[in-house]
C-alpha cells in the first residue's frame, strides 16, 4: 500500500483519506481545521494532530470507517479510534474522544 498522508498547515496529517470523494474531502478538512483550532488553544504546546482512516467490513452502502486519532502536546500523546458507519461522525467522535483525553 503506497503511503497516501497529506500534510495539512505542518502540523496535521491525514492518512488514508486519499480515496474520498472532493465534497467528501472539504468536510473531513473542515473539520479537522477546526479542531486542530481548538487544540492549539488548549494544549501547552500543540505539536500534531494526526488522523488514520481505514475502511472495515467494505461492502456497498454499509462500510464502516476506523478512524484513529493522535493528538501530541508537549511531548504527550493522547490517543483515541473510533469505528462508525458514517465517517464525519467517527471523525469528529475520534477527536473528541482525544479532546476529552487532554482535559484530564
Amino acid at each position: 500500500m503506497e503511503d497516501d498522508t497529506l500534510t495539512l498547515g505542518g502540523n496535521i496529517q491525514l492518512t488514508g483519506f486519499g480515496g474520498l470523494e472532493a465534497a467528501t474531502m472539504i468536510v473531513v478538512k473542515k473539520l479537522v481545521g477546526t479542531y486542530a483550532r481548538h487544540f492549539s488553544n488548549k494544549c501547552a504546546k500543540f505539536e500534531l494532530l494526526k488522523l488514520s482512516m481505514k475502511r472495515v467490513h467494505e461492502q456497498e452502502h454499509s462500510e464502516k470507517y476506523e478512524v484513529h486519532a493522535l493528538i501530541v502536546d508537549n511531548g504527550t500523546q493522547y490517543t483515541a479510534a473510533v469505528t462508525e458507519k458514517n465517517l464525519f461522525f467517527a471523525v469528529d467522535n475520534a477527536l473528541k474522544k482525544t479532546e476529552n483525553e487532554i482535559k484530564k
